[in-house]
């Protein structure tokens, strides 16, 4: 008699109350097993590593160079990782970045509890999964010609142009990315190229269009 190996899980956000609502969550599931907790994308990075989850649950707003950056950085290290998004960003810039980073799944936390249950189980199967919400969005933005300037951004150039837009200095991007004020500054043009926006103002306006930030 074969038995299943239960899909190991490793949970990335920095509220703890929440960590520990989506282990009570998931773990009342039979076959699921959380094997790490990060609070921050640095630490969700180096737990990987370690423990080699089935499926890591991410947020993307987290301090430090943050979830987007997280998933960039841990596929490139370990391809084959399957990386799930689970955030409070509802809008398709959120969702199409996180995807074109590499994650298998986008589910917004405003959804049923168990739908995020679903998820893990589909992503843990090589599936990709996303919210039906999200998808309606992302959908809705290809029909009508999928040419918002923001998703010409690369995940990078994203990260960095919502860090920006947050009020973040060119000191504190490159701190946060690990690069340098010059690759900050070089990414800063491109992205102005790309957005056809030449000061923080517009960049924060834009942002604020596309549902990134609070208004």
């Amino acid at each position: 008699m074969s038995t299943q190996r239960n899909i190991r899980i490793m949970l990335a956000d920095d509220h703890a109350v929440v960590r520990s609502g989506l282990r009570r969550l998931l773990e009342q599931r039979q076959g699921l097993e959380v094997v790490a907790e990060a609070e921050s994308g640095e630490q969700a990075y180096r737990l990987f590593s370690e423990h080699l989850p089935d499926v890591t649950v991410l947020d993307l707003s987290m301090p430090g160079m943050g979830g987007l950056e997280a998933v960039r950085r841990i596929l490139a290290r370990h391809p084959s990782a399957r990386m799930l998004v689970f955030s409070m960003h509802e809008n398709a810039a959120f969702a199409t970045q996180a995807l074109k980073a590499g994650a298998r799944g986008y589910v917004a936390k405003t959804g049923a509890p168990e739908e995020l249950v679903t998820a893990v189980q589909e992503v843990a199967k090589g599936k990709i999964y996303i919210s039906t919400g999200v998808a309606q969005k992302i959908a809705m933005q290809s029909l009508d010609g999928g040419n918002e300037p923001v998703n010409q951004l690369s995940a990078r150039e994203f990260e960095v142009f919502r860090m920006v837009a947050e009020g973040l200095g060119a000191e504190e991007v490159a701190y946060k990315l690990k690069i340098s004020q010059k690759t900050v500054a070089n990414y800063l043009t491109l992205i102005k190229q790309k957005l056809g926006v030449s000061t923080p103002i517009e960049m924060l306006r834009l942002a604020m269009r596309h549902g990134m930030i609070e208004k």
